[in-house]
């Protein structure tokens, strides 16, 4: 038997998915010397989530993550329609100069992406690579796992376990999780029918159950069903094309021929929250966190939105110019946010189940969506625009714990924007104000923020009506960390997030500016 071989480095990520390979590529290019262990060999083609909400776009966007080059920038308000719970009418707004609401990406082409900029960055990423131990001492983690040329240990100041629903990283970190056991069966599948007509693209609801179709670029049609008679009695089971072909039918309430089949899965309603996403030196992002019934795409998005507001902190610990409490921020700010989608997805499968007794409840709610489209609770609910980070629930809206749009800004070196600005990786402190009249309490900030310099980012601007106040602390991942008014001077704010006197540096990627300067990609 080969010798374990070691491996050093700052952080370990386990699990290669989309999440994984992301956070893998923040804390690359931010120079953290990142290990990534996936086990497979290859990125999964099987269709899985396709939808980022825009919450998740927004906040890539200020990262430089998103694919294809710049952002999709919009010049006013933009709309995208949804559904809540399979009905129709729910609206996704975003505000002007913002991504689209919705981007649509298969989720194997978002990992080849984020594998590409990890890679980039200088991550190592090592797959065929199984997890079988991970343990912490006071040196920091090892993990252990198991390789094409025999078993590896890695030792790291941290790990991350973005390895999924049945994550070794939280089994073995001892993190105990709150589960809700299925009461629903569920089909996937991508088939050719016999008669493509018999099930039009869309969702379909009988008394037995749902069906939900769409046809993709080479003819087949992708299914999924749902029966809320109960859970199916092994999930682990692998589904065959004549299970799915029945339920298609029984569902439909006539025979439904199909063929070719590409590939089949099941799933069920089952979720999990974990009690904790930090032990220690080991933290949980998306699936190893967090499991919910996949209605209305936020599984990715959640993932994704947890690894932006781990990846700057990790990152700051990493290099030493963090705060001691800055990571212990991860747990309440995220975990709180997936417990929402918990309990959310579980509403809307309430309104799913079959029953005339809930035809009333889904005529009326069918009205509520209509009518969301003037306060928007239930659009910012799926697409996480309504996060307030804790502790700033109250307020005005626009104060600290919110997340501060894209705004033009013009500085001494010309237009640029808070998309552009945050590329630069470093919290940001924004100064607005004319000289004429604000220079002096602009420069008693930039005075306060002197013994900051080295890891904070620092912008003087025109004063614009799209940002109301004279200065902004602003995180990378963009929300707002401090205003002026929010019951704490700028030096107290800066004390909780950075070590004064840090020489460090900016993540290195593509997109990010100087001082003042454009950004990059700017329409």
């Amino acid at each position: 038997m080969q010798g374990e071989r070691p491996i050093r480095a700052q952080v370990v990520v386990v699990g290669g998915g989309p999440v994984g390979m992301l956070i893998a590529a923040e804390l690359a290019g931010y120079g953290v010397d990142t290990v990534l262990l996936e086990s497979r060999a290859d990125v999964s083609e099987q269709p899985k989530a396709t939808t980022l909400h825009a919450r998740a776009v927004q906040t890539l966007a200020r990262r430089g993550h998103l694919p294809g080059p710049g952002y999709p920038y919009t010049g006013g308000t933009a709309e995208s329609p949804f559904h809540f719970a399979g009905l129709p009418g729910l609206t996704i707004t975003t505000p002007a100069r913002e991504p689209e609401p919705i981007l649509k990406c298969p989720q194997a082409e978002l990992e080849r992406h984020f594998e590409a900029r990890a890679r980039a960055a200088g991550a190592r990423i090592l797959r065929e690579h199984q997890v079988t131990e991970v343990v912490q001492d006071d040196d920091g983690v090892r993990v252990t796992a198991d390789g094409p040329q025999g078993p590896v240990v890695c030792s790291a100041e941290y790990a991350v376990g973005a390895d999924g629903a049945r994550s070794t990283v939280r089994d073995r970190a001892g993190i105990a999780s709150e589960a809700h056991p299925a009461t629903v069966s569920a089909l996937m599948g991508a088939v050719t029918l016999a008669r493509p007509d018999e099930l039009p693209k869309g969702w379909h609801r009988t008394e037995r159950g749902w069906i939900v179709a769409k046809l993709d670029a080479e003819g087949r049609t992708h299914i999924r069903t749902l029966n809320c008679d109960g859970a199916h009695p092994n999930r682990q089971l692998p589904p065959t094309l004549e299970e799915l072909r029945a339920e298609v039918s029984r569902i439909a309430g006539r025979d439904i021929e199909m063929d070719e089949p590409h590939w089949l899965s099941r799933f069920s309603d089952f979720a999990r929250l974990a009690g904790a996403f930090r032990a220690g030196q080991v933290f949980l992002v998306g699936d190893a966190a967090h499991v919910h019934f996949p209605i209305g795409g936020q599984g990715l998005s959640t993932g994704v939105l947890d690894a932006l507001n781990l990846g700057w902190k990790l990152a700051l610990a990493v290099h030493g110019s963090a705060d001691a409490g800055l990571l212990d921020t991860y747990d309440p700010e995220r975990r709180p946010v997936a417990r929402r989608v918990i309990d959310q997805t579980q509403a809307q499968l309430a309104l799913m189940r079959p029953g005339p007794e809930l035809d009333a409840l889904r005529r009326v709610f069918t009205g509520v969506l209509s009518a969301d489209r003037e306060n928007g609770y239930l659009g910012g609910l799926i697409s996480a625009q309504d996060t307030v980070l804790p502790d700033h629930a109250e307020g005005d809206g626009r104060g600290t714990g919110t997340f501060l749009r894209n705004a033009v800004l013009t500085t001494a070196t010309g237009e640029t924007d808070v998309i552009g600005l945050l590329r630069d990786g470093r919290p940001l402190l924004l100064l607005l104000g004319e000289e004429s009249d604000g220079h002096e309490k602009r420069s008693g900030y930039a005075e306060a923020a002197r013994e900051w310099e080295g890891s904070l980012h620092v912008v003087r601007a025109r004063p614009t009506p799209e940002v109301p106040h004279d200065a902004l602390l602003v995180r990378p991942d963009g929300y707002l960390a401090w205003v002026p008014g929010d019951g704490r001077d700028l030096t107290e704010a800066l004390s909780a997030y950075l070590v004064k006197g840090f020489v460090g540096k900016g993540v290195e990627s593509e997109g990010a500016v100087p001082e003042g300067g454009a950004a990059v990609g700017q329409p």
